[in-house]
């Protein structure tokens, strides 16, 4: 089994930067694939970004491409989401998911359904 853990998310004025922390624990995390996923209250949970297990694929949201960038350092066993220039809009719990397949497609790994691990979340919060 897989179990992961959200860090580095608070409150930061409209512009500003966080750098989110996604810990894992077990043996195969390293050969996962590893999504972020965000949801705002009152919506649908919605993809954000994703990263092969080596790091050489990765897949963006239109609404973060640019901004956002995933990255992970899989001696440290954890995978990082590094924000920029964040918006009012981006405000959202941040969610750190684990697939369970190797690498098929960034469309594929859009979906909630394809990852059998998740954290707990991390409030991330954009004043205007």
């Amino acid at each position: 089994q897989v179990q992961l853990v959200e860090s580095g998310g608070g409150l930061v004025q409209a512009g500003g930067s966080l750098r989110l922390s996604c810990a894992a624990s077990g043996r195969t995390f390293s050969r996962n694939v590893v999504g972020w996923f965000r949801q705002a209250p009152g919506k649908e949970r919605e993809f954000v970004a994703v990263i092969s297990w080596g790091g050489s694929s990765q897949y963006y949201a239109d609404s973060v491409k640019d901004r956002f960038t995933i990255s992970r350092d899989n001696a440290k066993n954890t995978v990082y989401l590094q924000m920029n220039n964040l918006k009012p809009e981006d405000t959202a719990v941040y969610y750190c998911a684990a697939a369970s397949k190797p690498w098929y497609s960034g469309t594929y790994y859009r979906q909630t359904n394809n990852y059998p691990y998740w954290g707990q979340g991390t409030q991330v919060t954009v004043s205007s």
